[in-house]
This record gives C-alpha cells, sequence and structure tokens, in this order.
C-alpha cells in the first residue's frame, strides 16, 4: 500500500509540474502575441500623411538591363517589406512598376 500512495504521490508532483510549465508557456506566448498585435495596431492607427502629388520626374536614360535573376531577388524584398506592412499597397505597386521598367 506505501508503494502505491508514492506512486500515486509521484504521478500528482509530475503532472503538476507539467501543468505549471504549459501554462507558463501559454502565457508567454500569450503575451507576444498580445504584444505583436498591440504594435500592428499602433502602426495602422497612425493618421497617414497625406503623399503630396507632384509632376512626374523627366524618364532617366535607359539603365542597363538588370539580369533576369536580379529582378527576380527585387521583387522577392519587396514582396517580403509588402507582407511585413513595411510598404503600403501604393508603394508596392510603385516600386514595383519601378523593378519592372514600366
Amino acid at each position: 500500500m506505501p508503494g502505491l500512495i508514492r506512486a500515486a504521490a509521484r504521478t500528482a508532483v509530475i503532472a503538476g509540474t507539467a501543468t505549471s510549465v504549459s501554462n507558463r508557456v501559454s502565457r508567454r506566448q500569450s503575451n507576444k502575441w498580445a504584444q505583436q498585435e498591440y504594435e500592428q495596431q499602433q502602426r495602422y492607427s497612425q493618421p497617414q500623411q497625406p503623399v503630396p502629388v507632384a509632376a512626374p520626374a523627366p524618364a532617366p536614360a535607359a539603365p542597363p538591363a538588370a539580369s533576369t535573376q536580379d529582378t527576380i531577388e527585387q521583387l522577392k524584398e519587396l514582396g517580403a517589406l509588402y507582407q511585413q506592412g513595411i510598404l503600403t499597397e501604393q508603394e508596392f505597386a510603385a516600386q514595383k512598376a519601378k523593378i519592372l521598367g514600366g
């Protein structure tokens, strides 16, 4: 009988420790997500400055043709910046057009 009580006590201690660790990890992850959500809300809630509309600048002389691989890499980097929320849709479209030469 004492062996049975000892086994039950050991199981209770192990289960309690596992629950404690699991709760701590959940709280930490929840706090991390809440912080990311807060930062994202702050980023999007700031008033946007209107972009002044200026006459288009004259087109510069044709730059040397970039290799297809360079263009693809630039577009990937641009897409990553857009996905991260660093670029607005308008900025993304303008930079993409610039990279593609159109």
